[in-house]
């Protein structure tokens, strides 16, 4: 089942965060707990681990794009897996 990952709320008064950098890239397996990206608040910077196994299937927020919390950042999926209902 695809899991779609979004921008995680890191602290009560957070509303949204800026992500730095991608650390894995579309393809690559992902295995749950590895870290997938840093994203910057007003009061930090942090990597951002998987909750899930799979693979990367699909970036939708680049590198430098501030977004609000819980946006969808990308699809961990199975490799063959149909995410369309997803996007």
């Amino acid at each position: 089942m695809a899991t779609i990952v979004k921008m995680p709320k890191m602290g009560a008064t957070m509303k949204e965060g800026k992500l730095t950098g991608w650390l894995v890239k579309e393809g690559d397996q992902i295995e749950e707990g590895d870290a997938l990206f840093e994203v910057e608040t007003d009061k930090l910077t942090n990597e951002v681990e998987a909750d899930t196994s799979g693979v990367l299937r699909k970036i939708l927020v680049q590198e430098g794009e501030t977004v609000p919390c819980q946006t969808p950042l990308a699809i961990i999926a199975d490799e063959d897996e149909d995410i369309s209902s997803v996007l």
